[in-house]
């Protein structure tokens, strides 16, 4: 694409609730732009933005695509997004990349779902322009009404664009409101002809275009003016009103079709063209000079230094690492040499790639505001910032998209562990969401997802990409021991054998220590008892106690040892008899000192609908939580902090899920150890005994 035809460019993101048919409005567009020879479908797996198997098995994305098509001379990256809330993180990353959105819709109404809450408010959040599409027009009881709640429901200002012509299984086309023209299709081939609106349509059509008409003045005072003096505003005006009103977001322009039929694309095309931004149109983009640290900008011109922002990762693995990237500023060329100023390293650009789908198309190069992917950058993840060495800049990083579920994975065999972490770590470069890490208590390998779709998608492709089988557990809690009390005793290890014999002597004291001080070892023996060199040996002795445990088996914290006194055996004496000699005084003591079981705390942070606030403060108790505070958040939601135990929170989110019909978010970190209560510590000691027991039978 030349430079100078950067406003010929739209990035469209196709967004929307999962169901709400936005892969099937992605093919329509391709099969209406002639970018597709037939109308995909991802119900029989020939949608051209079914990338993964497992899209094609579950009939509904888990991940972003993209293609591209050509429409009256302008380029346009289409991006097909995830609606469903496991996966949603994805199309919030790829809004950054977006010039423009389209917000797909159902016709028969129903409960705006939180998914369409949350794109909604990102949208804003980067004043992003939009225009709705309703669909799926042809079914029964099919009404743009309906979609018109809907989006009153999110707080959108509709500016309907489209009558429909016919209804239910008799949709056959729409009529544009503002020119009068009437697209009447022809079965499902695509092929329409323009006409008139329909007669018995004038009076729908004619209130339609009355109400439209003051929805584009209202957002304008040269036009507001005009209309309030009852001046007649011309077509040319109203074009021009549409237009800004829409990328100032002062309304959504609404238009409607039938995706499956492709029926009503050609206008939505000519919408996106005429309605949605290009880079040019845009705010530049703020980053900041990682010399200085000072904020600069990057708009959307060809002629400024190199810069781009990586939103996605591709990871195939035989193919390598691809990643996808929105030019801020510059050109991009094979042979590029740049910066990745967010890890300080030099990365060369190899051919840039326009994506279709599963295919790539090599190009001669990108410009600013263009989407493009790389292959086989060394250093650079999601989220990196790729710039001109002279004119270094680092964009935000992606947001952080919070873990609401774990499970511990267990490969199928012993010596997959190293390469099971491998595979995880490969996910992770393209899953910005997916978090792994081994648990240094447990040992295990524990994985957090944003739903337990979301893991058990990324299980099924550990198995498909990387040959790795593995089985998903509840997650061990990681409980520990400590003491309440204070109490002395001995501990004497004495054997006689043929030759030297095993002697050691010592006396320990243990006391408890303030919460998270972990242990102590004091030295306070006089006169050589003991002598100087086996006293390292009582300490490691104890230390093995430690990482045992004694009354269930998890390592014990939050003591204090003292070695007071002692005796030895000039001959028979040895650090490996002080070594156990000190495993027995502390095991004496540790017995009189009420010792107790200590579990994990997290903080939880609950947001809800006010409606909500008293089902999730009264479930957050019965989970023996304990209430910090609520305060009030815009827009009727309710922020709820909370501590919580961490195996009261373990499988929380599809009870939340289902408690507040899908609406509610949380966030789990953890704060700290507190001792269990009495009756469930006896029903977590017996299980752990028991458990051991069997280990060792």
């Amino acid at each position: 694409m030349p430079a100078e035809e950067v406003e010929k460019l739209r990035n469209v993101a196709i967004v929307g609730q999962g169901g709400a048919g936005k892969t099937t409005v992605a093919d329509a567009l391709l099969f209406a732009a002639g970018a597709s020879t037939r109308l995909g479908r991802l119900d029989d797996g020939s949608s051209a933005f079914a990338v993964e198997p497992e899209e094609i098995r579950r009939k509904s994305s888990i991940t972003s695509a993209l293609h591209h098509a050509a429409w009256r001379k302008h380029e346009l990256n289409l991006i097909d997004t995830p609606g469903y809330s496991a996966f949603l993180h994805d199309a919030r990353n790829c809004l950054r990349a977006a010039t423009g959105a389209v917000l797909v819709l159902g016709s028969t109404g129903g409960e705006v779902k939180v998914e369409t809450e949350k794109i909604w408010a990102w949208c804003e959040e980067l004043a992003l322009p939009r225009i709705a599409f309703v669909t799926r027009m042809d079914r029964e009881r099919a009404s743009i009404d309906h979609a018109l709640e809907d989006l009153r429901a999110v707080g959108a200002k509709a500016a309907v664009l489209h009558v429909p012509i016919g209804s239910d299984n008799g949709f056959r086309g729409v009529v544009d409101v503002l020119s009068g023209r009437a697209f009447l299709y022809q079965g499902d081939s695509g092929t329409f002809q323009e006409g008139t609106v329909p007669a018995e349509l004038a009076d729908t059509v004619a209130k339609a275009r009355e109400q439209l008409v003051e929805t584009i003045a209202e957002a304008n005072d040269v036009l507001l003016e005009k209309y309030l003096e009852g001046t007649e505003l011309a077509t040319d005006e109203l074009v021009t009103g549409l237009r800004d009103g829409t990328l100032a977001r002062k309304f959504l322009p609404v238009l409607c079709g039938a995706a499956g039929r492709a029926i009503g694309l050609h206008p939505l095309l000519d919408a996106i063209v005429d309605l949605l931004a290009s880079p040019a149109e845009l705010p530049a983009w703020r980053g900041d000079n990682p010399k200085t640290g000072e904020e600069v900008e990057r708009a959307a011109d060809p002629h400024a230094p190199f810069a781009a922002y990586v939103f996605k990762t591709i990871v195939d693995p035989f193919a390598g690492k691809l990643s996808v990237l929105r030019i801020v500023s510059g050109r991009l060329h094979a042979d590029l040499n740049c910066i990745n100023t967010a890890r300080e390293s030099r990365e060369r650009i190899g051919h840039p790639l326009k994506l279709e789908g599963k295919k790539q198309v090599q190009v001669a190069a990108g410009v600013a505001g263009d989407i493009v992917a790389v292959a086989k950058l060394k250093d650079t993840a999601s989220g990196d910032t790729l710039a001109d060495e002279k004119a270094p800049i680092v964009f935000p990083p992606l947001p952080d998209a919070p873990a609401a579920i774990s499970f511990a994975l267990a490969p199928k065999s012993k010596a997959d562990d190293e390469k099971v972490m491998q595979a995880l770590h490969r996910l992770m470069e393209e899953d910005t969401a997916l978090r792994v890490h081994r648990d240094e208590q447990t040992k295990e390998f524990v994985v957090s997802g944003t739903g337990q779709l979301h893991v058990e998608v990324a299980v099924e492709r550990l198995k498909r990409k990387f040959g790795v089988e593995v089985e998903l557990k509840a997650p061990k809690v990681p409980y520990k021991e400590t003491i309440k009390g204070t109490a002395k005793a001995q501990g004497k290890h004495k054997k006689q054998t043929g030759g030297h014999g095993q002697y050691g002597d010592c006396w320990l004291e243990l006391s408890p220590l303030p919460r998270g001080k972990g242990f102590e070892f004091e030295d306070d023996i006089s006169g050589g008892v003991i002598p100087r060199n086996f006293i390292p040996a009582v300490e490691k002795g104890v230390r093995e106690v430690l990482t045992e445990g004694i009354i269930a088996g998890y390592p014990i914290v939050d003591v204090k040892a003292r070695l007071y006194f002692g005796s030895y055996h000039d001959v028979d004496s040895s650090e490996m008899s002080f070594k156990i000699a000190g495993r027995l005084a502390f095991k004496a003591a540790y017995e009189h000192c009420r010792p107790c079981l200590l579990e994990p705390i997290t903080t939880i942070t609950v947001i809800v609908p006010d409606d909500y606030m008293g089902d999730v403060i009264g479930d957050l108790n019965s989970r023996r939580g304990k209430v910090l505070g609520a305060e009030t958040r815009g827009s009727g939601q309710q922020v709820i902090r909370a501590h919580v135990p961490m195996s009261e929170v373990l499988r929380y989110a599809p009870d939340l899920r289902s408690m507040t019909s899908g609406r509610g978010d949380f966030e789990l970190e953890f704060s700290h150890y507190e001792e269990v209560p009495g009756h469930i510590a006896e029903k977590i000691i017996k299980e752990a005994q028991a458990a051991r027991a069997e280990r060792h039978a």
